[in-house]
């Protein structure tokens, strides 16, 4: 599994990118990134850190860390689409998607 780090918290402990998981210190945050912009509390975490553009759980990145996080996000996907295991979720949710099209619950 690569790991892609993505920066260090003024503490010191590692962000990074792990299997389609942003990671703080290796404990899973966040699978996805959200903009600020979206964000219901935008208005704290823009006082909090003016430079933030996305937020990764807890986590506030800026437009350069959010670029490395969702190009390894981007790259644990392709990956993860490629395998045993991505194929037959897909094989598995286009079942259910049939079968909920016929009617049956």
């Amino acid at each position: 599994m690569d790991t892609t780090l993505v920066k260090h918290t003024r503490d010191g402990r590692a962000v990074e990118v792990t299997g389609g998981w942003i990671c703080l210190a290796g404990a899973p945050e966040a699978d996805r990134l959200v903009p600020v912009t979206e964000h219901p509390n935008r208005q704290a975490i823009l006082a909090a850190v003016p430079d933030a553009t996305h937020m990764a759980g807890r986590l506030p990145l800026t437009s350069a860390e959010a670029s490395v996080a969702r190009a390894a996000l981007m790259a644990a996907q392709a990956a993860f689409d490629a395998s045993p295991a991505g194929i037959a979720q897909r094989l598995r949710q286009a079942l259910w998607d049939k079968v909920a099209a016929e009617g049956v619950e």
